[in-house]
């Protein structure tokens, strides 16, 4: 797991949130995972690394490559939430995936 998924779980585990799978698979014929996951809400967080230094995410293939996985996980129903470095740092990461599970909780979509 890279630093910034390490914080992230870090802050997820001091902000008392339900306990996310890591590395979960949700396609029934891909091979693709989340970073984090929590199942039966259909909620996924993805840790974007390299957004200043030319990462994978953000060169031509790596970037086809995450449209693709991103489009399949919607049309299956799920959220993905996506964060940059600096997000989890500040801890907007963690306000957002907070209010993610809320609406789930309190609204059932």
């Amino acid at each position: 797991m890279s630093e910034p998924e390490e914080l992230l779980a870090f802050h997820i585990r001091a902000g008392k949130l339900q306990k996310p799978e890591r590395e979960f698979m949700f396609h029934p014929l891909r091979k693709w995972r989340f970073d984090f996951a929590w199942p039966t809400k259909k909620i996924a967080a993805e840790v974007e690394g390299g957004i200043w230094t030319n990462g994978r995410h953000n060169r031509g293939k790596g970037f086809l490559d995450d449209c693709e996985k991103y489009n399949q996980a919607a049309l299956l129903g799920w959220i993905v939430l996506r964060f940059p470095v600096e997000m989890i740092k500040s801890g907007k990461a963690l306000h957002i995936i907070e209010m993610a599970l809320d609406m789930k909780d309190n609204h059932g979509t």
